[in-house]
């Protein structure tokens, strides 16, 4: 959910959701970075959200924005942080340098996102790295960097998702379906989760209460 967002934060208090994501990038306006990164610090570390696991979706560390949110998430109380289009294992070398060097907790882990060819090929030394617990696909890049366009159902992405799947569990760490974009279609978000339950995603992102 958009950190950007106070409404938001606070609708996420009641939501039956098992984690949250507070987002700095992709959902926040440039000119709302910073304060977004206030307000997702504040509710990391606000006690306010149950049994919920928090964790901060920082903006890339090519970004004139990304050290400052991995410094600023590293002692906010999040369990991870979300990094955005994980290329490499030296990228996330350099993410996790950056979070102990800012003082993050060793127990603090990092939630891989999965949106680009790079990562699927580069799949298992990405899920093997020691901080990283979980794997996130973002299978809206990915549809682009593959460019398959738009479509009402995500069969060109099956190979993408199988190979993520292999290395998560070759690696034994978790790994979760992506968005489902259209939050007026309960039918066809319900499909898709059973076809991301049944490929054995451990859940699924979600971009609306509603789901």
């Amino acid at each position: 959910m958009p950190a950007a967002n106070e409404r938001a934060l606070e609708k996420a208090k009641t939501i039956a959701a098992d984690a949250l994501i507070f987002d700095l990038e992709d959902a926040v306006a440039p000119d709302a970075k910073e304060a977004a990164r206030a307000n997702a610090v504040a509710a990391a570390g606000s006690g306010a959200y149950g049994r919920r696991e928090l964790t901060i979706r920082c903006n890339g560390l090519t970004t004139q924005w990304g050290a400052a949110d991995l410094a600023a998430a590293a002692k906010s109380g999040a369990s991870a942080v979300v990094i955005p289009k994980v290329d490499s294992r030296d990228y996330l070398d350099e993410v996790a340098l950056q979070l102990t060097a800012a003082g993050a907790p060793d127990e603090m882990s990092i939630w891989a996102m999965v949106e680009t060819p790079t990562a699927i090929l580069d799949i298992r030394t990405i899920a093997a790295h020691h901080r990283v617990s979980v794997l996130v696909m973002g299978n809206n890049d990915l549809a682009k960097e593959l460019r398959t366009g738009v479509l009402p159902e995500r069969t060109p992405l099956l190979p993408a998702l199988a190979m993520a799947m292999l290395g998560a569990r070759e690696a034994g760490k978790a790994i979760l379906d992506g968005v489902y974009n259209d939050v007026s279609d309960a039918e066809g978000f319900l499909a898709e989760a059973r076809q991301g339950k049944a490929m054995g995603f451990d859940g699924k992102t979600l971009v609306h209460p509603s789901q």
